[in-house]
C-alpha cells in the first residue's frame, strides 16, 4: 500500500482517471453486445436523431468503470486515512449514484412514470442528506458574511440541488455524445478547482471527481456521433447525480469564499437549459415533464448546425465556464486557461458559421437552377397543355 504523503496526489488523480477510462472503454462494447442479445435497445421516433435501434443500458459500463477504477485507487491507499465524517460523505456519495442509476435503469427497462420517478429521487437524496452530504451555508462574500440555514431550509436547498443537477442533465441527454462530453468537462472542472484546495480531506473528492472525468471519456469513445451505445436513463441520472454530490463535497464545502459559485459555473448551461424548458412548457399550458423539442440542442438544429457542430459548440462553452470558475478560485495560470477556452469557443462559432454559410449557398444556387430551368421549360408545359385537350378521347 502506498502512501499519499509518498506520491503527489495528482499522480492518484492521473492514476484514477485513467483506470476508469480503460475500464469503460473495454465494458461499453460488452454491455452493447448483451444489450442487443436482448433486445435492450432505444427505438427512433419523432423527437429523436438516431435512425436505427441503439443499445440503451451503457450506464452499466459506467457505473463498473467508476467503481472499479476507485476499488484499485483505494487498495492502493490513495485515500489514505480519512477522517470519520469524510469518510461518510465519500460512501453516501458513491451509494447514492448508484441509487440514482438503479432508478434510471429501472426506466431504461420498465418505462417508469415520471411522478414516481421523481419521488424515489427526491427520497434517495433525502438519504443522502441525512447521511451529511448537504448545504448548510452560503457565503455571501459580502464582508465575509455566512447565511446560515436552517435544517429545513439546508434540506430543501440540498435536495433541490441534487435532484435538479441529476435531472439537467438526463435531459441534456438528447444527442450523441453529449452528455458524456458535458459531464466530462464539468469533472474535469470540478476535479481541478477541488484539488487547489490542496489538503488531505480534499483528496477524496478530487479523486471521485477524477474518476467520473474518465468513465466520461471513456464511455464517449463508443457515444459519439455516431453513436454505438446510449447511456440511457441510469447512466444519466448516476453522472447527474455523481456530479451534483461531488459538487458539495468539494468546492462547495471548502471554497468559502466563493460557496456553491464555482460548481454553479460549471454546470450553469445544463441547469439554464431545464430551467428554460421548463418555464416554457408552463408558460404553454403543458407538463414540466412532456417530451417536446425545446432545448438547447433542438434550437440549434433547427439553426442549422450539423449534429456534431450542435455538440461541439456546446462542449466549447461549457469547457469556457469551466474556465471561468478557475478564475473565480484563482486556479493557477487560470487567465491563460480562460485565454485559450475563449479562442477556441471564437474559433468554433466562426467555423460553424462558415459550414452554415455553405450549405446556405448551395441552397440557394439549387434554387436558382430550378428556378431558371422552370422558367425555360415552361412554354413547352403550356404547348403540351395547349395539345391536350386534341388528343383527348
Amino acid at each position: 500500500m502506498v502512501s499519499p504523503s509518498a506520491a503527489n496526489p495528482w499522480s492518484f488523480s492521473l492514476l484514477v482517471f485513467g483506470l476508469s477510462m480503460l475500464i469503460t472503454t473495454l465494458l461499453a462494447p460488452v454491455v452493447r453486445v448483451v444489450g442487443l442479445q436482448f433486445g435492450l435497445t432505444d427505438r427512433p421516433d419523432t423527437r429523436k436523431q438516431h435512425k436505427t435501434p441503439i443499445v440503451r443500458i451503457g450506464g452499466i459500463a459506467m457505473v463498473l468503470g467508476f467503481t472499479l477504477a476507485l476499488a484499485v485507487t483505494w487498495a492502493c491507499g490513495a485515500f489514505g486515512v480519512l477522517p470519520r465524517n469524510q469518510e461518510m460523505l465519500i460512501w453516501a456519495a458513491i451509494w447514492g449514484s448508484l441509487a440514482f442509476f438503479c432508478i434510471g435503469l429501472a426506466d431504461d427497462l420498465l418505462s417508469l412514470p415520471p411522478l414516481p420517478r421523481l419521488s424515489t429521487q427526491f427520497l434517495v437524496a433525502t438519504v443522502v442528506w441525512e447521511a451529511g452530504i448537504r448545504i448548510t451555508a452560503v457565503n455571501l462574500h459580502l464582508g465575509g458574511q455566512v447565511l446560515q440555514f436552517s435544517t429545513g431550509f439546508s434540506l430543501l436547498v440540498t435536495v433541490l440541488w441534487l435532484v435538479g443537477i441529476t435531472n439537467a442533465i438526463n435531459w441534456i441527454d438528447g444527442l450523441d455524445g453529449l452528455a458524456a462530453g458535458v459531464g466530462g468537462i464539468a469533472a474535469v472542472g470540478l476535479t481541478v478547482v477541488t484539488f487547489c484546495v490542496n489538503d488531505q480531506v480534499a483528496l477524496a473528492p478530487t479523486l471521485l471527481a477524477a474518476a467520473l472525468a474518465g468513465t466520461c471519456l471513456g464511455f464517449l469513445r463508443h457515444n459519439l456521433n455516431p453513436a454505438q451505445i446510449f447511456m440511457g436513463d441510469g447512466g444519466s441520472y448516476f453522472l447527474g447525480f455523481a456530479l451534483a454530490s461531488i459538487s458539495i463535497i468539494g468546492p462547495a464545502k471548502e471554497f468559502t469564499g466563493v460557496s456553491l459559485l464555482l460548481p454553479l459555473m460549471i454546470l450553469f448551461l445544463p441547469l439554464a437549459d431545464m430551467s428554460t424548458v421548463v418555464m416554457g412548457r408552463l408558460r404553454s399550458g403543458c407538463s414540466p415533464f412532456y417530451p417536446d423539442r425545446r432545448h438547447l440542442h433542438h434550437r440549434l438544429l433547427r439553426a442549422g448546425f450539423s449534429h456534431r457542430h450542435t455538440v461541439f459548440l456546446i462542449y466549447a462553452v461549457t469547457q469556457w465556464l469551466a474556465c471561468l470558475a478557475l478564475v473565480v478560485a484563482n486556479v493557477g495560470n487560470r487567465f491563460l486557461w480562460l485565454s485559450l477556452a475563449t479562442a477556441l469557443l471564437i474559433w468554433l462559432l466562426l467555423r460553424s458559421g462558415r459550414t452554415q454559410a455553405t450549405p446556405r449557398s448551395r441552397g440557394e444556387d439549387s434554387r436558382n437552377r430550378v428556378a431558371a430551368h422552370g422558367a425555360t421549360a415552361q412554354p413547352a408545359k403550356t404547348f403540351v397543355s395547349q395539345r391536350n385537350p386534341a388528343h383527348g378521347p
